[in-house]
C-alpha cells in the first residue's frame, strides 16, 4: 500500500515535471514562413500607406501649383494689360504731339508760302508802280512841252492868275502846288493803288477754291528735261516744298545739274532717253535703242547713271517704242531691281508693256496717272490741269504729274501761286520715292 502511494508520488511528481518541461519548450512557436508573410504584409501595408499619401500630397501640389500659375497668370495678364495702356497712353500722346507738329509745320509752310507769294506781288506791284510813275513823269513832260508851245503870253496883270490851259492839262501841269496836286489826283495815280492792293491781299491764297483733299491725297511733280539750263533748274530748285528733278544724261550741264539738285535737298532722277515710235524722233544722246542687246541696255544705263548719280529711281525720255517692248523693258526693270533704285514709267504709249512685265517678273514699279501740267504754255492751263490732277489725288490717294524745266517762265510761279491754298485744303507734296504710288 505504502509502495503503491509511493510510486504512485512518484509518478505524479515525473508527470509534473515533464508537463513543465514541455510548457517550456513550447511556449511561442512561429513558422518561418508565417513570418515572412507577416513582414510582406506590413510592408505591402506600409507601401499602400505611403502609396495613398504620396498621391494626396501630388494632388495638393498640383493643386497648389495650378493655384500659384492662375495667380502668376492673372498678374501677368494684369501687367501685360498696365503695358498695353502705357503703350497706348504713350502713342496718343506721340500721335497728338506729331499732328501738333505737323499742324504747326502746315501752318508755317502756308505763312511762308503767303510771305513769299506777298513779297513777289509786292515785287511785281513795286515795279509796275515805278513804271507808271515813269510813264507818268514822261506825260508830265510831254504836256508840260506841249502846253508851253500852246499857251499865249497874257499882258493884263489881272490875268496872270488865270494862264492859258491846254484841255485835260490841268491837273497835270507841274506849275501846280504839291497841295492842289493831292487834292485832284490823276488818273495814273490811282491806277496802281487800285490794281495792285487785291493782288497784295492774302485772300489772294483761297481764290482758286480748290476741293477740299480726300483719302490723304498726296500731290507729286517730276519735272523732265533737267540738264539743259541751269538758270532754268534754279527756279524750281527754290520752291519751298518737295519735287523730283529728272536730268537728261551727257548733256553740256547734266552732271552740273545733278549736283546742284543733290544740294539743294530735292529728288534727283535719270532721265534715260529711249527711242519714240517716230523713229525721226531722236531721243538725244544715252538712249535705249531698238537695236541694243540686253549687255548693251545695260552697259548704256550704267554709264547714264555714274554719270548723273547717285540717285533715286530714272523714268523714260520720249521712249514710246522701247516701253511697247516686252524684252527691252524686263532687262530695265531688272536692272533697276538689282541697283536699287526704281522704275517710273512716264506712260508715253498706251500700249506700255511696263505694267504685264513688272508683274510676271514680281517687280515694283511706279508710273504716271496724272496729267501734263505745261503742253500749254500760260498759267491758267496750269492751273487748269492741277485742278484736274486734284481730282486724280482724291480719288485714287496719289497723283504724280509732270512738268518740265524748260517752263520756267510760267511754271514756278504758277506753282507758286496755287501752293498756299493747295496746302490750306490738306494736300500733301510727296517726292515720288515718298509717295503711295508705288505698283507692286
Amino acid at each position: 500500500m505504502a509502495q503503491k502511494r509511493a510510486s504512485k508520488g512518484k509518478t505524479t511528481t515525473k508527470s509534473r515535471r515533464t508537463q513543465k518541461k514541455r510548457t517550456k519548450k513550447g511556449k511561442v512557436y512561429i513558422a518561418p514562413y508565417k513570418i515572412i508573410i507577416l513582414c510582406a504584409a506590413i510592408i505591402a501595408i506600409c507601401m499602400g500607406l505611403l502609396v495613398v499619401s504620396t498621391a494626396i500630397n501630388q494632388r495638393a501640389w498640383d493643386k497648389q501649383q495650378t493655384f500659384l500659375a492662375e495667380q502668376k497668370k492673372q498678374e501677368d495678364l494684369k501687367k501685360e494689360e498696365a503695358r498695353k495702356a502705357e503703350e497706348n497712353r504713350k502713342a496718343e500722346e506721340k500721335a497728338k504731339a506729331d499732328k501738333a507738329r505737323a499742324e504747326k509745320e502746315k501752318s508755317e509752310q502756308i505763312a511762308a508760302a503767303r510771305k513769299q507769294t506777298e513779297l513777289v506781288a509786292k515785287k511785281k506791284a513795286e515795279e509796275k508802280k515805278n513804271i507808271q510813275a515813269k510813264t507818268e513823269k514822261n506825260a508830265q513832260k510831254a504836256v508840260k512841252k506841249e502846253s508851253e508851245k500852246t499857251s499865249k503870253p497874257v499882258t493884263p496883270p489881272k490875268k496872270e492868275e488865270e494862264p492859258v490851259r491846254t484841255p485835260n492839262t490841268e491837273t497835270k501841269l507841274p506849275s501846280q502846288t504839291p497841295s492842289a496836286q493831292s487834292n485832284v489826283p490823276s488818273t495814273a495815280d490811282k491806277t496802281p493803288s487800285q490794281t495792285q492792293l487785291p493782288s497784295t491781299a492774302p485772300a489772294t491764297a483761297s481764290k482758286f477754291n480748290f476741293p477740299q483733299a480726300k483719302n490723304g491725297a498726296q500731290l507729286v511733280i517730276l519735272l523732265d528735261d533737267g540738264g539743259q539750263n541751269l538758270i532754268h533748274l534754279q527756279k524750281f530748285l527754290d520752291l519751298p516744298f518737295p519735287v523730283t528733278i529728272a536730268v537728261l544724261p551727257q548733256l553740256a550741264y547734266s552732271k552740273e545739274s545733278a549736283a546742284k539738285v543733290r544740294s539743294s535737298g530735292k529728288e534727283l532722277m535719270l532721265h534715260q532717253p529711249m527711242q519714240a515710235i517716230n523713229t525721226g524722233v531722236n531721243p538725244g544722246p544715252g538712249a535705249i535703242t531698238p537695236q541694243m542687246d540686253e549687255r548693251q541696255i545695260k552697259a548704256m544705263l550704267y554709264q547714264n547713271i555714274s554719270e548723273i548719280g547717285p540717285i533715286a529711281g530714272f523714268n523714260n525720255h520720249e521712249g514710246s517704242l522701247i516701253t511697247a517692248d516686252a524684252e527691252k523693258m524686263e532687262t530695265v526693270l531688272k536692272y533697276a531691281s538689282e541697283n536699287g533704285i526704281y522704275f517710273l514709267d512716264s506712260r508715253t504709249n498706251v500700249n506700255t508693256t511696263v505694267p504685264a512685265v513688272a508683274s510676271a517678273l514680281g517687280l515694283s514699279y511706279y508710273e504716271r496717272n496724272g496729267r501734263f501740267l505745261d503742253n500749254v504754255k500760260t498759267r491758267d492751263n496750269v492751273v487748269a490741269e492741277i485742278r484736274k490732277n486734284l481730282d486724280i489725288a482724291n480719288r485714287d490717294g496719289v497723283v504724280i504729274m509732270i512738268g518740265h524745266i524748260w517752263s520756267a517762265d510760267f511754271l514756278p510761279a504758277a506753282l507758286m501761286e496755287v501752293y498756299p491754298e493747295l496746302l490750306e485744303k490738306g494736300y500733301k507734296f510727296k517726292t515720288v520715292s515718298e509717295c503711295r504710288g508705288l505698283k507692286r
